[in-house]
C-alpha cells in the first residue's frame, strides 16, 4: 500500500511542478499577504517583476485590469519594472499583472487599494434671475466611502420641507436642485460639506445671487416675422412701378 502511494505522488510533483509560477513581483509600498498594495492619491507605486526560473522566452510582460501596458526595449527581458506616478483616485482596484509573454501560466498580480477624498474646496459664484432654476453640485467621489453629506445656506441646514429644496447622492455626486429660484427664500450663500472615516471634513461654497426677471423676447420668431413684412413691402413697390410703367406706355 506505501509504496502505490509513493508511486502516485511521483507521478503528481511534475505536474505540480509545472504548474508553479517563474514570476514574482515585488513592490514599494510592500503588499499583503493576499497582493494588496495599500497607498494614497499622489503618492509612488513601483512594482517590480522578477524572473525567478528558467525559462527559453525570457521576456516579460505587464498589464493594468488586462490592457497591455508599453514597456521600453531595455524593460522586458529577466527583470521589468513599472512605476505608477502620481497614483490617482482612478487607480483604485486597478490590478497590475506580470507575465512571460511567451506563455500566461506563469504570472504574478498585484492591486492598488487608493485612499482619496474628493477635493471639493474653494468657492463659485452663481447669478441666475427670478423663476430659474439653480442646480449645484460637489463631488463625493471616496475611499473609504462618504459618511456624510451636509447643505447649508447662510450657516442653517437646507430644509426639505420648505423652499421648495431636492438634495440628491449617487455615489459620485450629491446635487442640490429648486425648480424656481424666490430671491427671499433662495439667496445667499451655499455650502456642501462630505465626511470620510479617513480624512476631516471637506468644504465648497456657493455664493448665490438672484436677480430680477427679465422680459426675453422670441428672437428668432421676429426676425422671421421682420423678413416677411420687407418681401412683402417689396413686392408692394415693384407691382405698382410695373403699374405705372403701363400707364406710361399707354
Amino acid at each position: 500500500m506505501k509504496l502505490m502511494v509513493s508511486i502516485a505522488l511521483l507521478f503528481l510533483l511534475p505536474s505540480y511542478a509545472s504548474q508553479t509560477s517563474v514570476v514574482h513581483i515585488e513592490s514599494t509600498p510592500k503588499p499583503s499577504t493576499d497582493g494588496v498594495i495599500q497607498t494614497e492619491t499622489e503618492k509612488i507605486v513601483s512594482l517590480v517583476c522578477i524572473l525567478t526560473g528558467t525559462v527559453d522566452n525570457k521576456e516579460l510582460e505587464w498589464r493594468r485590469n488586462g490592457a497591455v501596458i508599453k514597456l521600453d526595449d531595455g524593460n522586458k527581458e529577466n527583470r521589468s519594472s513599472v512605476c505608477i506616478n502620481p497614483v490617482i483616485y482612478k487607480d483604485e482596484g486597478a490590478k497590475f499583472t506580470c507575465q512571460l509573454k511567451s506563455n500566461s501560466s506563469h504570472s504574478a498580480s498585484v492591486t492598488l487599494n487608493v485612499t482619496y477624498l474628493a477635493e471639493i474646496s474653494g468657492s463659485e459664484n452663481v447669478t441666475l434671475e427670478e423663476e430659474e432654476s439653480l442646480d449645484l453640485q460637489c463631488d463625493m467621489r471616496a475611499n473609504p466611502l462618504v459618511t456624510s453629506v451636509t447643505w447649508k445656506l447662510n450657516g442653517a441646514l437646507v430644509d426639505l420641507s420648505t423652499g421648495g429644496f431636492i438634495v440628491s447622492n449617487n455615489g459620485v455626486n450629491t446635487k442640490l436642485h429648486v425648480k424656481k429660484v424666490d430671491r427671499s427664500l433662495h439667496e445667499g450663500e451655499y455650502q456642501c460639506t462630505i465626511a470620510s472615516p479617513a480624512y476631516e471634513e471637506r468644504s465648497r461654497t456657493f455664493q448665490v445671487t438672484v436677480t430680477d426677471k427679465t422680459l426675453k423676447f422670441p428672437l428668432m420668431p421676429m426676425i422671421a416675422g421682420l423678413v416677411v413684412v420687407g418681401l412683402t413691402a417689396l413686392l408692394a413697390i415693384v407691382s405698382r412701378w410695373r403699374i405705372i410703367a403701363r400707364w406710361f406706355k399707354k
